[in-house]
């Protein structure tokens, strides 16, 4: 029998194999050779008074810590009307989970925990969820049929989530195509997870109900970066109506992506659009490296259908040298037939497809990491004998290869389910499957992708009519398209990060209002919001109107607009502060044009040459500096730089 492949040598000869480059390094090619294709779910809750189906307050938060009752509840899988279990439900169950709810009485009530039957739906979350969709493009329903979608990870006390389709077949332009919209609906949040730590997972209910939309893209997206691109653009346009939660977690991106030859998979949750395009690449050459190892797989499994794994248990020798988080674990030596080399071989960047394994162990089988070790590490923990001892012991045959696993002796028959589990799906390539998005680009098992027959009538809930004059009456109120607003913007040459922090803040209406009302030039308002403003207030719904109110104030006394960069810093800190109280604060002093050419010349006049003023415009700083907070307000800056260049010549 030959000894195991080195694991590092193995996953870098791999790595080259699968053909793995950086994201910097990847072209448009590269993702037309892999077939990539994406879709976004982009998620956006919406700002109203009370939730989407009770009267219970939206938007307040409780510490994790901080709750008035706890609830318990547990996975129990039921057949379905054609006699079949949900494959995510019998996934959920095998995890023995209690889920546990974190209960504060003023942000919850009976409806949460289906004792109530829901009341009916916020009108005013309906309206802006309608006009979202106006946005988009979709066609609106005549009639609003409100479903039930399975949630069966515990998020949902209910075991489902009240939603309803509101527009369909709408589309979104990006700088080279038309991206088309499938659907957008409204629904309610889910609650929000404090920890989820072995059997035990704990959410607060504070987010449960909330209304938010959902935006679904078809799988029209051939590169991240045009993944990106859709992402923002829907991202500004939910944030255009002003209607919309902003700040972390208000919205969020399921990404689904493919590959040819490989399946959907979603990575569930990403938190921030800037994460997409290492999340997306990534996930593309791990959907390459499973198909990869599929094909090697299938040239030494002659019968996939046979295929099964072996196990004994672990005594002695090798259960004192393996890193056990308890000392009352049992571990387990599990011979997989075929997979020599397939357990280092590369994933994605530090990954291998023993990750994959070990993954799964995690969060079905509830035994956290360390759990297990391949037979490409072990030898460093096992003199060899010992190690060609346990592999005759299994009967193991050169091309086999092995793991050992270990955790409480009740999860153990889990576990190894489990991996016997995953390596038959080896066999037949990309499972379907939600995994979770790390910040460093790459993703781990979630769960199981539900199926397509999780939605179903709520019979507690009747049909809504969509009145046609009242879609009318909201198109007519609508705000300008994005299109429409980045082509201004690229009009006015406004710079592209002050376009991005405009239309993500939703601001551009402030920037119309300063130029139109306030008399500033489109790059002066734009870059006041975008630069300097954006450096003092993290109150992005209020800072415009704030901003615009003391630029109607100056113009209307006449003051100079270089002024607004003294008083912004004392308007925030003070948001109640009149505009003579702002003056008062920056000290400013109403000074005529005659007075400010007396002081530039005494400045001018008192100017000393020293041994640290050697610079070629040492004088013309000193003296700007000098007659400066004179000038703030009564004379433009530029102007003031003429005049002391006119006295200094």
């Amino acid at each position: 029998m030959s000894n195991p492949a080195d694991p590092v040598g193995n996953r870098d000869k791999t790595r080259q194999e699968v053909g793995f480059i950086p994201r910097s390094e990847a072209s448009e090619m590269l993702y037309k050779d892999l077939g990539f294709r994406c879709g976004l779910e982009v998620h956006q809750q919406l700002r109203t008074e009370q939730k989407l189906f009770c009267r219970c307050p939206a938007g307040r938060y409780q510490p994790g810590d901080v709750f008035d009752a706890q609830l318990v509840r547990h996975m129990r899988p039921t057949l379905s009307e054609l006699g079949e279990y949900d494959g995510t439900a019998l996934m959920e169950f095998k995890t023995r989970k209690n889920i546990i709810y974190r209960i504060k009485g003023e942000t919850s009530c009976t409806y949460d925990i289906d004792d109530t039957p829901p009341f009916p739906m916020n009108r005013k979350a309906l309206d802006i969820a309608m006009e979202i969709a106006l946005l988009l493009g979709t066609r609106i329903v005549g009639e609003l049929h409100i479903t039930r979608k399975q949630y069966l990870d515990g998020s949902i006390p209910t075991g489902f989530q009240r939603t309803a389709i509101v527009g369909i077949h709408g589309e979104i332009p990006l700088h080279n195509k038309t991206v088309r919209i499938l659907q957008l609906s409204i629904e309610e949040d889910s609650c929000r997870e404090v920890s989820d730590i072995g059997h035990e997972r704990v959410y607060t209910t504070d987010r449960l109900g909330m209304p938010l939309v959902e935006t679904v893209t078809y799988p029209d997206l051939l590169t991240p970066d045009e993944a990106v691109e859709a992402g923002q653009y829907i991202r500004y346009l939910t944030r255009s109506t002003g209607k919309v939660n902003v700040g972390i977690g208000a919205a969020r991106e399921d990404v689904n992506v493919s590959i040819e030859g490989g399946t959907r998979v979603e990575i569930k949750g990403v938190q921030h659009i800037r994460w997409i395009p290492e999340l997306t690449h990534n996930e593309a050459f791990r959907q390459k490296a499973l198909l990869m190892i599929r094909d090697r797989l299938t040239t030494r499994i002659p019968d996939p259908e046979a295929w099964q794994s072996t196990s004994l248990a672990v005594e002695g020798e090798l259960w004192d040298l393996l890193p056990l988080q308890h000392q009352d674990d049992v571990a387990a030596v599990v011979n997989l037939p075929g997979f020599h080399g397939m357990l280092s071989f590369f994933t994605n960047p530090g990954r291998c497809f023993a990750d994959e394994l070990s993954d799964r162990v995690k969060v079905v089988a509830c035994i956290g990491k360390p759990n297990l070790l391949s037979s490409e590490e072990l030898p460093e923990f096992l003199p060899g004998a010992s190690w060609e001892a346990i592999r005759q012991a299994l009967a193991a045959d050169a091309l086999d290869a092995q793991i050992i696993v270990w955790g409480p002796s009740e999860d153990m028959p889990t576990a190894l389910e489990t991996i016997e589990e995953r390596c038959r799906l080896a066999l037949a390539g990309v499972p379907n499957e939600t995994r979770k998005a790390l910040p460093d680009g790459t993703t781990i098992f979630e769960r199981v992708l539900p199926g397509p027959d999780r939605m179903y009538p709520d019979t507690d809930s009747a049909p809504i009519p969509i009145d046609a004059q009242h879609i009318e009456a909201l198109r007519a109120r609508l705000p300008a398209t994005v299109a429409d607003r980045m082509a201004q913007l690229e009009a006015w040459n406004i710079p592209a990060d002050v376009r991005n922090y405009l239309l993500s803040r939703n601001l551009c209406d402030t920037v119309e209002q300063l130029v139109m009302e306030a008399g500033m030039t489109p790059q002066r308002a734009a870059t006041l919001l975008g630069h300097r403003l954006r450096r003092i207030s993290e109150d992005h719904v209020a800072e415009g109107a704030r901003l615009l109110a003391i630029a109607r104030e100056a113009k209307a006394r006449d003051l100079d607009f270089d002024l607004l960069d003294e008083l912004l810093v004392p308007a925030y800190d003070d948001p109640n502060a009149s505009f003579d109280e702002l003056l008062a604060k920056v000290g400013y002093l109403a000074t005529s044009s005659e007075e400010l050419e007396a002081a530039v010349e005494r400045a001018a006049a008192a100017f000393e040459p020293r041994s640290t003023r050697t610079a070629p415009d040492a004088r013309l700083h000193w003296v700007m500096g000098q007659v400066r907070a004179s000038a703030l307000g009564n004379l433009p800056l530029r102007a003031l730089s003429a005049l002391v260049k006119g006295a200094l010549s």
